[in-house]
This record gives C-alpha cells, structure tokens and sequence, in this order.
C-alpha cells in the first residue's frame, strides 16, 4: 500500500509520535483522546475517552483504576462511531498497558464492529529501550516507510550519553529512585532503570523490563537514595509539582538524604518518560542533565524538568 493511501488511527500518545516521526502525520485520521504531540495532531478527530477523572487526586484515581480492574472493566473505551466514520486502513494501539491507554481486546472488539472497513491492527508491546526501536522499525515497515535514518539519528543521542556516562567512576554515579506514582507510592520500571543507567546513576527501584511496582515509604527511606526524579505516568510538570507537594507533606520526607540536600527533581511525566517512543531519547538526556550538570546541558530545565522546593507549586 502506498503511503499516500494510509489513513491511521493512533490509540496511544507514543505510537501518535512514531507515526509522526516516520513523516507520516498528514495520514493520521485519528488519536486517542491522550495524543497531544506533536500540536498538529490535535485536530483529528478523537477516538477514545477515559473511564476515570484525571483531575481527581492521585489517590482516587489509583482506586478508581483498581475498581474498573478488579471488575474486568476497561480504563477506557472506543468511540466505534467515529472509528466507522473515519474508515482506517491502520489502527496503531498497545498491549503493554491496560492503565496507560485503550488495551488491545477492546481494539479486536471495536474492529470487529465495524462494517465500512477492516484496518489492519498493529500492536506495540515495549518493555526495553530495544524493543521500542524494534516498534518503530516494524511500524514503519508495515506502513511501507524507510526507519533507518530516525533509528540512527534517535539511537546516536543516547549512544552519546552513553560513552560519556561510562568514564563515570562508581563512586559518583548517585543511587536513584524513580516515583511514577505519588498516592500510593510506584516506582518507575519497565525502561526507566536502563535510561537512569546510561545517564549515569544507579536506579534503586523497579525492575529492568517489568512493570512498575508499589512501593512502601519504609522502603524508600531504608534505600535512601541519592537523587529523587518524580515523573507520574499522565502528569505534566505543573501537576506533578502539585503531586509532589502533597508527597512532602508525608511524615518520612524530611527523613529522606535527596530531601536534605535538594536532589528532588519534579518533570514532565506525560510527555516524557512514560512514552515510549521517539522522546525516550529527550528523557535519557533530561536525567542525565539532572545527575551529571557538569557534563551535560540540554536546556530542558524549566520545560522537561525543575529542581523541587516545597512551597513553590
């Protein structure tokens, strides 16, 4: 199929950014309800909406996300109408998540409702760096696009960090935990620990390609890491700044040695970090201008990331 007659629906922010990155965004006919970059997408129709209230606190959302679980309901549905109307030939969705975005079963179900067209379903499932480029890659081979020249260019940057990260002595490279959730506490997996490991530090929390695990506060205070990067799945910084607010109010805080020397860090953990997609990359390069400021300077304070102080939300 040529390209100039695809026409994708994208179901999930990362996957809205690959399409885009692989020059295809003019073929997006649709998104979910969450894809927000790049800015010209937001004019396609929407074709999905949340079960829950964003708005709410991170503890209530973490129940109402449980309850919907517990009841084998999804987080969130597909509007089918507008799936019919639109007529793609690519639905681009995931099955890595059911918490992140729409999860691949109420995709099949919604396909299989339709009558004017029967798209093609392509399903990511990252859990590593590796196999995020492996994603890319096979998007853009099923959609007829050449990947190489964005797969070196995106691979070269974190090459880049790498090499520099590993003349880093032990000794300084800083013990880091990772807060994907505030209220009840998560910390960060899946790929996180192997991007806060080519940036330079050592991650405490969260297994390498598993998914992010609940986290007690003792544990937190017994690990005593270093450096603390809050980035909450969904949240920008401006939320997360909020989120952490609340975070500093728990009876453990002060205890904590990132605390006491103001290596508390609050970032943009919706468009970076938990998307796994071509901002990985941005991701990588913002944590290790958190760690190693004297070796690296990307400019994403201020936008990506800011040093945490309680008081100023």
């Amino acid at each position: 199929m040529l390209s100039q007659n695809l026409k994708i629906v994208t179901l999930l922010p990362s996957a809205t950014e690959i399409v885009a990155a692989l020059g295809l965004t003019d073929a997006i006919v649709g998104r979910s309800h969450e894809c927000d970059y790049p800015a010209t997408i937001k004019n396609r129709p929407v074709c999905t909406e949340a079960q829950i209230n964003s708005n709410k606190p991170s503890a209530e959302i973490d129940d109402d996300i449980n309850n919907l679980v517990k009841r084998a309901l999804s987080v969130y549905q597909v509007k089918t109408d507008v799936l019919e109307q639109l007529q793609p030939t690519h639905i681009v969705t995931q099955d890595q998540c059911d918490v992140c975005a729409v999860n691949f079963d109420v995709v099949e179900k919604a396909v299989a409702n339709l009558t004017n067209s029967q798209p093609q379903i392509i399903s990511l499932q990252p859990n590593l760096l590796a196999e995020v480029w492996a994603d890319l890659e096979r998007v853009a081979t099923i959609l007829g696009v050449e990947s190489q020249s964005l797969l070196k260019q995106l691979q070269s940057r974190v090459e880049t960090c790498r090499q520099k990260t590993q003349e880093i002595s032990e000794n300084h490279r800083p013990t880091v935990a990772c807060i994907e959730w505030t209220d009840p506490l998560m910390a960060a997996g899946n790929w996180i620990p192997e991007l806060v490991t080519i940036a330079g530090g050592n991650p405490v929390f969260g297994a390498l390609g598993k998914h992010s695990p609940y986290l007690e506060w003792d544990a937190l205070v017994k690990a005593d890491p270093d450096v603390i990067i809050v980035m909450p799945c969904g949240f920008d910084l401006e939320r997360t700044t909020q989120e952490t607010q609340q975070m500093a109010q728990h009876s453990q805080w002060s205890s904590l040695q990132a605390v006491r020397q103001g290596k508390v860090f609050v970032t943009d953990g919706n468009a970076y970090f938990n998307r796994p997609g071509p901002r990985l990359v941005d991701s990588v390069e913002m944590i290790a201008e958190i760690l190693h400021p004297d070796l690296f300077t990307f400019g994403y304070q201020g936008s990506g990331w800011e040093r945490f102080e309680v008081g100023n939300a």
